[in-house]
């Protein structure tokens, strides 16, 4: 599975990735090893949505990177 995944940082601003293996890649966030939220700790999960296709899940964490993608975060998933 594939995971687009949202996190809200300490600083009230919100991170958006994709991985496969969301356990690890949280854990990453909060030890301070991936650089966009290493000065934000801790960062708190808020969603998360499955996929079984690699590209889906890509596309659609760079839809949510766009800004009808925020729009749509902000009154949908977050």
């Amino acid at each position: 599975m594939w995971y687009v995944y949202i996190l809200k940082c300490n600083d009230g601003s919100y991170y958006t990735g994709c991985t496969n293996d969301l356990k690890d890649r949280i854990v990453r966030h909060n030890k301070g090893q991936v650089h966009y939220t290493k000065d934000k700790l801790p960062a708190e999960l808020i969603t998360y949505i499955a996929f079984t296709d690699k590209y889906k899940a890509y596309e659609f964490e760079k839809y949510l990177k766009s800004g009808s993608g925020i729009a749509f975060r902000n009154k949908r998933l977050i």
